[in-house]
């Protein structure tokens, strides 16, 4: 079976900030999958992901549009439009918008454990905008 989702018709997902919004494409819930986890960020600008990591899972992002810098081990990089950054599993890692930020994102495996470094437990809370709510573990 092929899917096609359009970026319209999904579920949004907000941050507890308001600042970040994030629409999944394949997940457990859309394509009865765990194998990966994919979809778009939309990072107003100053908005910035908490110092974490992710147990068991490689994560990537690509860069669309705008610029932010990514954090990790070896530092802070700018990144723009092109990019494409690769973060190992349970390498420490935040991005934060320079400017309004567009980028898409997968993880895999889906089945990978969350560690909040700098930051509350509030930043792996989503809000739907049907009223569900989405925790990141």
């Amino acid at each position: 079976m092929a899917y096609v989702f359009k970026e319209d018709e999904l579920p949004s997902l907000i941050d507890a900030k308001a600042a970040r919004e994030r629409i999944f494409f394949v997940n457990q819930e859309l394509a009865n999958i765990d194998d990966m986890l994919a979809g778009v960020m939309h990072y107003k600008k100053d908005a910035a992901s908490p110092l974490h990591l992710h147990k068991n899972c490689e994560h990537f992002y690509f860069i669309i549009d705008g610029k932010a810098t990514v954090e990790s081990d070896d530092g802070i990089r700018p990144v723009g439009p092109g990019d494409m950054i690769f973060i190992p599993a349970e390498e420490k890692h935040r991005l934060r918008a320079t400017e309004p930020l567009f980028y898409f994102e997968w993880q895999a495996p889906n089945r990978f454990k969350t560690t909040i470094l700098e930051g509350t437990d509030a930043d792996l809370r989503w809000d739907r905008k049907d009223g569900k709510v989405w925790i990141q573990t």
